[in-house]
C-alpha cells in the first residue's frame, strides 16, 4: 500500500503515478488525483503491494499556501479529480512535476509531507 501523511500545517492535495505498461490511452504510466489532506490527516492512496506493482512511483502535492511538493516529471493534470494514462490532458489541465520517489522492495510505503 502507498499512505501519504500531513505533517504540513495547512490542508494539501496529493497526485500519484504508477507504472501501467501499455495504458490504454497512451504511455506506460497512470496518473491519478487528487486525495486532499488536512493537517495530521493520512491517507492510503494505493490499496496494492506498492513493489509488486513497480520499484519507483511517483508523486506531486501542493498546500493551500503555494506550497508543494515537486520533481522534473512533468505531465499534465486537470483540477478536479482524475484517473488518466500519462499522456491524457484536457483543456483546463495544468503541467505539474512529479517526483520519483524509489519503494526498494516495501511491500508498503509511507510518504511523509512536512514542511
Amino acid at each position: 500500500m502507498l499512505k501519504f501523511i500531513s505533517h504540513y500545517p495547512q490542508p494539501l492535495s496529493v497526485s500519484i503515478m504508477w507504472f501501467t505498461p501499455n495504458c490504454p490511452d497512451g504511455g506506460d504510466w497512470t496518473k491519478k488525483g487528487w486525495w486532499n489532506l488536512a493537517p495530521g490527516e493520512s491517507k492510503i492512496v494505493h490499496a496494492a503491494d506498492v513493489d509488486d506493482v513497480n520499484r519507483f512511483w511517483c508523486y506531486f502535492a501542493h498546500a493551500a499556501d503555494g506550497a508543494f511538493w515537486a520533481g522534473d516529471i512533468a505531465r499534465m493534470a486537470p483540477p478536479e479529480k482524475f484517473e488518466w494514462c500519462e499522456w491524457t490532458s484536457s483543456t483546463d489541465a495544468n503541467q505539474i512535476g512529479y517526483r520519483l520517489q524509489d519503494v526498494g522492495d516495501a511491500d508498503d510505503f509511507t510518504i511523509t509531507l512536512a514542511p
